[in-house]
């Protein structure tokens, strides 16, 4: 059994090299994979977030995005193999659609965030694995229109670089529409690191669980929320997820 529940949150208990095998099994059978990764942000969100919950817990690969998301099944007795960043997965599907000839279609962010996003991979490897892109900006009833134009694309791989819930709730409600891409995920801020427009915290401190500290330093006044107080909300559910049931 790979898939665990706790929290109120189902996660799936793949390593990196497991979830790339999985999605390039998915691509080259040409099938559809909804991809999301959950960090403590969603953990807390999805307690009363009732749509949230729903387009996570039924996607297809839920992977955990969040070091402290790790820590906490370990004390929860439900132990994760490794955090699974959708950066880092996002880096590594680019190289693999290189490798294999699959399109991506990269939509969200400012239009000058995306396009330096295209232009990076496009250097870095060939326009050949460019479907298209588009901001991430839109009306709820542009969606079903923009999900068309993805689907129609050509595209493989749909990497969706907008805030939660609205990329969970956009991918969950035009899968049917979007089943022409082999794989549909939500990539979060990862086009305003690619882009350069935001800088990754060090090795160091993703691996001692505070990036999100990092993130918090470059924008306090976004940023304070979100991580501070959203941080000590997780805490108290796994506190009483652990101690009170």
């Amino acid at each position: 059994m790979t898939r665990y529940n706790f929290l109120n949150t189902n996660v799936d208990n793949f390593s990196m090299k497991e979830t790339l095998a999985k999605i390039e099994n998915t691509i080259d059978n040409k099938k559809q994979l909804l991809h999301v990764g959950v960090n403590a942000s969603h953990i807390v969100a999805l307690q009363n977030d009732q749509e949230l919950k729903k387009c996570i817990n039924e996607a297809d690969i839920i992977n955990v995005d969040g070091q402290a998301v790790v820590w906490a099944s370990k004390i929860l007795n439900q132990p994760l193999k490794e955090r699974v960043s959708g950066i880092d997965l996002m880096v590594n599907l680019v190289e693999l659609a290189y490798k294999k000839d699959y399109k991506i279609f990269f939509f969200g962010a400012k239009e000058e965030v995306v396009k330096t996003v295209v232009d990076v991979y496009t250097d870095k490897y060939s326009s050949n694995i460019i479907a298209g892109y588009r901001n991430g900006y839109f009306k709820k009833d542009e969606e079903q229109n923009i999900a068309r134009e993805i689907s129609n694309s050509g595209a493989n791989m749909l990497f969706v670089g907008i805030s939660s819930p609205i990329k969970e709730n956009f991918l969950f409600e035009n899968r049917d529409i979007l089943k022409q891409v082999n794989l549909i995920m939500g990539v979060g801020g990862s086009f305003d690191v690619v882009s350069g427009k935001v800088k990754r915290a060090p090795k160091w401190m993703q691996n001692c669980g505070l990036e999100w500290f990092y993130r918090f330093l470059q924008e306090p006044k976004r940023m304070w929320k979100r991580y501070l107080v959203g941080n000590t909300k997780f805490i108290i559910l796994v506190l009483k997820e652990r101690f009170l049931k």
